[in-house]
């Protein structure tokens, strides 16, 4: 399993609708965990993030889900139709992210998601994951 973390992320949506963009691009199957209160802004995003790319998603548990390459959740529990990779927007670990291929955190640049996600990351290197760290650059 590859686990990745972006950190300093300035737009945690807009960034992880790039992800989704270039993983459609190679044809994989995405799961995006967030916090309830931040799946519509989610939703949202993924909608309208791009005139010339269409993101088909859905929420986890929707009729379509098993057909759709993009799942969206803030439940551990919820039945997930796939697991190439799971992204990460919320504070906290995903309860069974070694049923993925790859993990990507997202981490913003403020500071109280800055230390949750160095919490997730000493989690997942006491647990033995190969991490790989990249800092997001901030655009002027």
């Amino acid at each position: 399993m590859h686990i990745d973390f972006h950190s300093n992320v300035a737009d945690k949506f807009n960034y992880a609708c790039r992800l989704v963009r270039k993983a459609r691009a190679a044809d994989t199957r995405i799961v995006l965990r967030a916090a309830p209160q931040d799946l519509a802004q989610l939703d949202a995003a993924l909608w309208t993030f791009s005139a010339a790319d269409f993101l088909p998603h859905v929420r986890a548990g929707d009729a379509l889900a098993p057909q759709t390459p993009v799942i969206l959740t803030d439940d551990d529990t919820a039945e997930l139709p796939h697991h190439q990779i799971l992204i990460n927007l919320s504070a906290t670990a995903p309860a069974h992210f070694e049923r993925f291929e790859r993990l990507i955190e997202i981490v913003g640049a403020d500071e109280a998601d800055a230390q949750a996600g160095r919490e997730r990351y000493r989690l997942y290197k006491g647990q033995g994951y190969q991490l790989n760290h990249f800092v997001a650059q901030k655009h002027g």
